[in-house]
């Protein structure tokens, strides 16, 4: 067994290439994860999909054929050729893929390190997945390891002290830019946790929220904590204009804002436009400042500086969780075949001390007593070495011994049976 990620982010992708990429909705995470798990080198899939990074983590037992078959998937479903995709993700095998998946829900491999939803969003793609019996028993090991992992981040560091997003990000990048907010009015579309994360800093800056959504109910559910006007979206393009202040986080799979709705002779506003795909028609203009996500690298590189010392730290926590994550499943694997060895020596033992009452060598009535003493003989024998193999889970070259081991028992061939 094999662990593989296959990893777009703002990393190695721009923008564009991240929508066309990017799921926009549940129809069609499970479209994907249908597809590519039926494939017979893949076993248990998962799939992420946010703002800054499309990931797919599996358990396989051929990783060169999963992940050509996650990219011939990929070249399927965006047109961008199977080779440009392999150039420009990040692919992650084994030990590699659990501590990048550690790192991740640590929050350490987001554009904006320690910021509070991937971890969320890590364990909604888990929980979607094995709803739809995409993924089982390994994935979960893995997935509740990385969980473990991070409270131990959280709590031996102050990464998660002062809590950030891309949503806070983007108000401090409003702020530099537009200064004093308050008395603006600002149009929020959505109803996502990102909604609610910008609703909270423009209502603390005095600003008036007016909200719209798709699903009229869920923005007046948002609406309420925030004392904000609900807008039916029918009427965005009505009210399009009459906002000094615009930021969209919907799940549309195209623009819903295009530019022929928009009036660029209007005064000086500020729209941010934080959904992948984007949900803003790109424009040029001197009267609209338009931010996307990749447009906040500036405070994002703040961020960066900012957390480099609890950063290291967390990656020697993280480093500690790869190790022992390993730790724990070659012992869960060492302990059958310990097993194995000694159902094996007993068996031995009780044809032996058959073989040789049957043989004349023992008369019948001690026939118990040889078993005993033939099978304690090789207990003797063996406790020493079963000790010696669970010791040697911990050290580097366990896996060539543990296949070593597998194979002089024949558990390889009942394993392919």
């Amino acid at each position: 067994m094999h662990f593989l990620v296959v990893s777009f982010t703002h990393k190695n992708t721009t923008l564009a290439i991240r929508e066309k990429l990017a799921f926009s909705n549940d129809e069609q995470k499970e479209a994907c994860l249908s597809k590519v798990v039926k494939d017979p080198s893949i076993d248990e899939v998962m799939v992420t999909s946010t703002c800054n990074r499309i990931e797919v983590f599996c358990s396989c037992n051929d990783v060169d054929a999963a992940t050509m078959m996650i990219l011939l998937h990929f070249f399927h479903r965006s047109g961008i050729a199977a080779d440009e995709l392999e150039a420009r993700a990040d692919i992650y095998e084994d030990e590699s893929a659990i501590h990048h998946m550690l790192s991740v829900v640590s929050s350490l491999d987001s554009m904006v390190v320690g910021e509070t939803q991937i971890s969320g969003q890590i364990k909604d793609a888990y929980v979607f997945a094995k709803k739809h019996g995409f993924c089982g028993p390994v994935l979960a090991t893995v997935i509740h390891h990385a969980f473990r992992c991070a409270a131990e981040v959280r709590n031996v560091t102050d990464i998660s002290s002062k809590p950030v997003s891309i949503a806070s990000v983007a108000m401090k990048q409003l702020k530099r830019d537009a200064g004093d907010l308050e008395g603006k009015r600002a149009l929020l579309i959505g109803a996502g946790e990102m909604t609610v994360l910008t609703a909270r800093y423009l209502m603390r800056e005095g600003v008036s929220i007016t909200i719209m959504n798709r699903t009229r109910a869920k923005a007046e559910e948002v609406a309420q904590e925030f004392d904000a006007q609900v807008i039916d979206f029918e009427e965005l393009s009505a009210v399009l204009n009459e906002f000094e202040l615009l930021v969209s986080a919907t799940g549309a799979t195209e623009p819903i804002i295009k530019k022929e709705a928009i009036n660029f002779d209007l005064g000086e506003r500020y729209w941010i436009d934080m959904a992948v795909p984007r949900d803003i028609e790109e424009f040029k203009s001197d009267s609209i400042k338009l931010y996307a996500v990749d447009d906040l690298k500036s405070i994002v590189d703040e961020n960066l500086v900012l957390r480099e010392d609890e950063a290291k730290a967390s990656f020697s926590v993280i480093r500690k969780f790869t190790k022992s994550y390993y730790d724990l499943q070659q012992q869960q694997r060492i302990e059958p075949m310990i097993k194995e060895v000694y159902v094996r020596a007993m068996k031995a033992a009780k044809v032996e001390s058959e073989r040789a009452v049957a043989s004349g060598y023992l008369p019948k009535e001690y026939a118990d007593q040889a078993q005993k003493m033939a099978e304690q003989t090789l207990k003797r024998f063996l406790h020493k070495k079963m000790d010696r193999l669970r010791d040697v889970t911990e050290e580097s070259h366990s896996e060539s011994l543990m296949s070593a081991l597998t194979h002089i028992l024949g558990l390889d061939h009942q394993n392919k049976k």
